[in-house]
């Protein structure tokens, strides 16, 4: 393996739930599907179900901590799950089904545990936390069929996220919740008009429009970085535009009818923050979108101040 890539192991209840949130992101090699922390070698997933082989279904990632660190990853896995259930995870039931960090050195278990705690400090959650943290064992690869789930039958992964109860613990528990009055009072009355009432600004006539500093955009609303300075470019159409976010899943689209048009609009995934479009007619060379932003809905970290601001994890997007 590359002396530069880790890996990173998380059981978190069904192992299909557990690859969509950490696919495709910047420094994620590879995620597999499969089984740890047991007695039994070679397990198929019926013995792991049903006998009690003492495996848990988890995901073992291979990744780049100089792109993704170990940090953000332990962030991911704790926005997934029900850290309080000591009997298995939302509708499935049973030692495979319960949670765990299986870490692979000591730093993934400092880590680990300092998150761990930060959690139980936050409030969050009014039952214990009952994840276990763990040193890494053997890691026996699912069958195919349970590799990459979510791409191969999209249709049946959705509808069992939601109907298991994850999908809405998730929303329930780990979206941004708004106050709106307490919005109005933070936020100017273009911000406002802009992310939560759908309002465009004034072409040539915003912040960010022929911004050119180095560092990173993020949601006005919540702090969720959204795009690199690196990615940004002169469309020339009066609003600060991107060829792409800094994580897809950070910006999610969604189909926009209004004002007799059809278009592709944009919002910050925590706080559904209304950002602006995207358009096909970006640089041909850099991927073909162009992602029109009103400034409005952003607020710009210099490149110098990411790390005091707690953005340090993205520096590697300016190296």
């Amino acid at each position: 393996m590359n002396k530069h890539l880790e890996k990173a192991t998380f059981a978190g209840g069904c192992f299909w739930c557990m690859v969509e949130p950490f696919d495709e992101r910047p420094g994620i090699e590879s995620i597999l599907s499969g089984y740890t922390g047991g007695h039994t070698e070679n397990p198929t997933y019926m013995q792991v179900v049903t006998e009690t082989t003492g495996h848990r279904e988890a995901v073992q990632i291979t990744f780049d901590p100089s792109k993704f660190p170990y940090e953000r990853l332990v962030e991911l896995f704790w926005q997934q799950i029900d850290p309080t259930d000591v009997g298995g995870q939302f509708a499935d039931r049973g030692h495979s089904y319960t949670t765990a960090i299986y870490f692979h050195n000591e730093r993934q278990k400092k880590i680990a545990e300092e998150s761990k705690k930060a959690l139980e400090a936050s409030g969050k959650f009014k039952e214990p936390i009952v994840t276990e943290i763990l040193p890494a064992v053997t890691f026996y690869p699912a069958e195919d069929k349970h590799q990459d789930y979510y791409k191969k039958n999209r249709f049946h992964y959705k509808r069992y996220k939601k109907g298991s109860g994850r999908a809405d613990f998730i929303k329930d528990r780990w979206s941004y919740h708004k106050d709106q009055e307490d919005l109005k009072q933070r936020l100017t009355d273009i911000q406002y008009k802009v992310t939560q009432e759908n309002g465009t600004e004034r072409p040539f006539q915003n912040e960010f429009h022929d911004h050119d500093e180095e560092g990173i955009y993020v949601d006005i609303v919540s702090g969720e970085p959204l795009f690199s300075s690196r990615d940004k470019y002169d469309a020339g159409c009066g609003w600060p535009s991107f060829t792409k976010p800094i994580e897809k899943q950070q910006v999610k689209e969604e189909v926009d009818t209004s004002h007799g048009m059809f278009r592709t609009e944009v919002r910050s995934d925590r706080a559904d923050s209304h950002l602006g479009h995207v358009f096909e007619d970006g640089p041909s060379d850099r991927g073909g979108l162009r992602y029109c932003i009103n400034s409005a809905a952003l607020k710009f970290i210099p490149k110098g101040e990411m790390e005091q601001e707690g953005y340090g994890y993205l520096t590697h997007l300016f190296e």
